[in-house]
């Protein structure tokens, strides 16, 4: 018997706001913290600690810089991080297709 595909799903990336980071990360070459805030409807400091769970996994990279004299934070996707959302999103389309099977 082949194993369950919720053994495939990651508590890193599977969390909601870090496969949201993940996700508008993946379609795009970086990311600005403002924009992941507002999308997410996070607060900042929410979505820190969100990026830095991820930053710490090494599934994303995060850039400090400025527009203009303004202060940025982007966040740009590895590829250990393509890697693991490929994983998840393989995941939970088994966990569809089984769901589908079983209605």
């Amino acid at each position: 018997m082949s194993e369950h595909p919720t053994a495939a799903l990651d508590d890193v990336v599977h969390q909601r706001h870090r496969l949201g980071i993940l996700t508008v990360a993946a379609e795009v070459k970086r990311v600005e913290f403002g924009y992941l805030k507002s999308t997410l409807n996070l607060t900042a400091g929410n979505l820190s600690r969100h990026i830095t769970v991820l930053e710490d996994a090494e599934l994303v990279v995060v850039e400090k810089g400025y527009d203009g004299k303004r202060p940025k934070t982007w966040v740009s996707i590895t590829a250990a991080g393509r890697h693991a959302l490929a994983v998840e999103m393989s995941a939970l389309r088994a966990l569809l297709e089984r769901h589908g099977k079983s209605g």
